[in-house]
């Protein structure tokens, strides 16, 4: 099992994997280009940086995350980011006053990310994320790859601990977020991102005051 296999396994390792395993043009990796994404985009530059990126632009993000996914396309040398946008028919019928996010924040995730990543993983057959452990919560336990409804899903920073990543940072002269200077830890959607403590899990200002903690995409199996 691939799972056992690549347990120990750097994450550059586990993309190399992934790569030989799918090919190229069945693999793809989704990054939020939030405040740790350099340093997986970073690692997959290395292997390939011609594996297509999928970027969920859901219509709430941070002008500073679009100009940050601009600059590391441009920093990292990727050559397929694919812009990935909710349908205006979705958005017309069942979020027109834009306060979904606020009312249903569930539904608001399921328009905005969970469906239009469905529909931009269509033609893979395997993909890569950037979830860790340390992240806590449903993501503690985390295994290297699992099944993914029909997809293999490859999670090459599960083991990794923040000190590695801050490494990644610094070894590869990374940019950081330019939010992160402003007390975000994690980013995701304007209204549902918040500054967190230092001394705070990295997602705690995430859905702030509510029990929701991940937007859909990683509980919900793709077809």
């Amino acid at each position: 099992m691939l799972d056992l296999a690549l347990r120990d396994a750097s994450p550059a390792q586990v993309i190399e994997t992934a790569l030989k395993t799918v090919g190229r043009e069945q693999l793809a990796l989704v990054s939020s280009f939030g405040t740790e994404s350099a340093a997986l985009l970073k690692v997959m530059a290395d292997v390939d940086p011609a594996i297509p990126v999928i970027f969920l632009d859901t219509g709430w993000l941070f002008e500073e995350t679009l100009a940050y996914r601009d600059t590391l396309i441009a920093t990292l040398g990727l050559r397929d980011v694919r812009s990935i946008k909710p349908l205006d028919e979705a958005l017309s019928r069942q979020d027109p006053d834009r306060e979904l996010w606020f009312t249903d924040p569930d539904a608001c995730c399921r328009i905005r990310k969970v469906e239009p990543l469905a529909r931009a993983l269509k033609p893979f057959s395997a993909w890569i994320n950037g979830r860790k452990r340390f992240q806590g919560g449903a993501r503690a336990e985390i295994p290297v790859v699992e099944e993914d409804g029909t997809r293999l899903k490859f999670n090459p920073f599960a083991n990794v601990s923040r000190e590695e990543i801050e490494a990644i940072y610094k070894l590869g002269k990374l940019p950081p977020h330019p939010l992160v200077a402003s007390g975000y830890l994690s980013v995701g959607c304007m209204p549902c991102s918040s500054r967190a403590a230092a001394d705070e899990d990295a997602r705690a200002g995430r859905w702030r005051g509510r029990a929701k903690t991940e937007c859909g995409i990683h509980t919900t199996k793709t077809s």
